[in-house]
Order: structure tokens, then C-alpha cells, then sequence
């Protein structure tokens, strides 16, 4: 049973007047402990990456940038061939996006965290990962990763010794090797099956697997996304379930 875990949402994914998801942001601030903030390329801009960070300081929210490929019309959920070299510079152009906003509201940044496809092709891609670790580890050997075990990107910090923070879906499924099947799209999901699926991994760490096989899993983080319909109350009764079951709620940051 874990005795303390991390809920993190990717926030501020809305651009111009254009709102994504429930438009909820600002209350999803008041239950989560760790916000991964879009940085432009996927979504966000920086009116909204600002508004953000404001949001989240006010709330005691740690901080994170969300990098994506750039594609704004995909949502960054759709997979660009880009070589290693250009997709990392990529990266640090919207890390150091986020990192000014974060500076001019006196936060530091906690993590980082990849987005939608370029999440799941750094989980994949052993090149692409490695470089991506080698940079980020000579930026700033100390901001955690936020990633999924036994991946390729994990691997690469564990060999570099970047500290990661391992995540479980909540709002996704998962096949039988423990990965998440991935999606464009997430229709409405049951409150309580949401809820009964994160107990089952904090409680007993196992989860049930689209097969209806149950494996193990390991984490430190809850992941509900912003943009999934009723986000709020997914997210809520998530947090209210697990401090009922004794399992504190505090960012990677907060628990050191």
C-alpha cells in the first residue's frame, strides 16, 4: 500500500480563445499536487503559460513543462518523423519557454514532462531517449522526468542517474506488457471505475489490462488528464477516495 502519492494533470492546453476540455484549469488547481503546463508547441501560449503558473503558485501546485511536437492542429497527439537532433532542440525551446514565465513568478521548475505522441515516442525511441536524457541531465541534472517504468526513456535516466517520477494512467487503458494504449480521443468515463482502477494500483499495485489480465505496476504519480470529460470530478473523487484510504497527496517536490 502506498503510503503517499503525486496527482498530476496537464493544465493550460487551451490556446487564444479556443478552450480545451471542461475549461476547468483553474478549479482542477485546487486537487491536483503537480501541473504540466503546455508550452506552445501542442497547445498553451504565453498568455496562458503565464496565467498558469500564477494559478498554480497561488494553490502550492509544483510545476512542470509539458513539451510537445509541434502540431497544434493534432493536439500533438499525432507522431511526426523529426530527426533526434531537431525534435531535442524542440524541447528546450519550449523548456526554456516555460522556465522564464516560471522565474518572473519566483517557482522552480520540478519536471518536465513530454506530451501525447512525443511521450510515447521517447518511451519507444532508445536514439531519440538518449539524447533527450543526455541534454536534459546537462541542463539540469536535478528536474525530474516524469515518465513510465521500463522504457526507453527510463532506462536513459536510470543509466545518467536523472531522477524520474513514474506515472499510472488513470484515464488510460493498458495492454499486457504494462503500457498505455494510446488514444486521440477519450470518451466519458465512470467516476467510480476510474476510482476503484486507482485503488486497485495504490492499495495492492496491480492494474486490470484491456486483455482483462491483471498485472503489476509501479509509480509515484496519478496522471488524469485535463482535457478527459469531467476531469474535476474524476479528479476529485480520485483524491477524496485515496485520502480516505489513508494515502497522502503531495507533489515529488513537497515529499523530499
Amino acid at each position: 500500500m502506498m503510503k503517499r502519492v503525486d496527482i498530476n494533470s496537464d493544465i493550460g492546453e487551451s490556446f487564444g480563445s479556443w478552450v480545451i476540455g471542461d475549461g476547468v484549469d483553474d478549479a482542477l488547481m485546487s486537487v491536483i499536487s503537480s501541473a504540466n503546463i503546455a508550452t506552445g508547441f501542442h497547445a498553451g501560449d504565453p498568455n496562458i503559460m503565464r496565467k498558469t503558473i500564477e494559478q498554480a503558485k497561488i494553490n502550492n501546485v509544483a510545476i512542470g513543462a509539458h513539451p510537445g511536437f509541434r502540431d497544434l492542429q493534432g493536439f500533438g497527439r499525432r507522431h511526426l518523423s523529426i530527426p533526434a537532433g531537431e525534435l531535442i532542440n524542440d524541447i528546450i525551446y519550449q523548456l526554456g519557454a516555460l522556465r522564464e514565465f516560471a522565474s518572473l513568478s519566483g517557482l522552480p521548475l520540478q519536471h518536465i514532462k513530454p506530451h501525447g505522441a512525443l511521450y510515447m515516442h521517447l518511451a519507444r525511441d532508445e536514439v531519440a531517449a538518449q539524447q533527450f536524457v543526455e541534454t536534459l541531465h546537462q541542463l539540469d541534472s536535478k528536474l525530474c522526468l516524469y515518465c513510465m517504468e521500463n522504457t526507453a526513456v527510463w532506462r536513459s535516466a536510470q543509466q545518467l542517474g536523472q531522477p524520474v517520477v513514474t506515472e499510472f494512467y488513470a484515464d488510460r487503458a493498458y495492454d499486457d506488457q504494462g503500457v498505455i494504449v494510446f488514444t486521440r480521443n477519450t470518451g466519458y468515463l465512470k467516476v467510480q471505475d476510474i476510482v476503484d482502477k486507482v485503488l486497485l494500483a495504490c492499495l495492492e499495485g496491480k492494474v486490470k489490462t484491456v486483455t482483462g489480465n491483471i498485472i503489476s505496476i509501479n509509480f509515484d504519480s496519478i496522471c488524469i488528464h485535463s482535457d478527459t470529460p469531467g476531469a474535476l470530478e474524476i479528479i476529485s473523487a480520485v483524491k477524496t477516495a485515496l485520502i480516505h484510504h489513508g494515502v497522502e497527496i503531495t507533489s515529488p517536490s513537497a515529499a523530499k
